[in-house]
């Protein structure tokens, strides 16, 4: 990798997050249509895995949103606020 230090996530796993645009099937999900769109401007997701981009020096967040994993860039996600939704299934009750 050229000597180059991979960047640090500036999210962690776990973190709730929000998708800062429509997030749109780039291909990446065969079984639904091509431009479909996988979550919308809004929606709420978990960051359930993190990768790096190799040719962008980026971290890539996997996020589970309702229905789907989306792959992420940061550009694409802000941090959920504090107490947007129960942080546990006990806070839920």
């Amino acid at each position: 990798m050229n000597g180059i230090e991979p960047r640090e996530p500036v999210y962690a796993w776990g973190q709730r997050v929000i998708a800062l645009d429509d997030l749109i099937n780039d291909g990446s999900y065969p079984e639904r249509e091509p431009d479909a769109l996988l979550a919308a401007r809004g929606t709420v997701g978990e960051i359930v895995n993190i990768g790096h981009a190799q040719e962008l020096n980026e971290p890539v967040y996997l996020v589970q949103f309702p229905g789907c994993v989306v792959g992420c860039m940061e550009i694409e996600l802000v941090p959920a606020p504090a107490g947007l939704l129960p942080e546990t299934e006990d806070e839920a009750a």
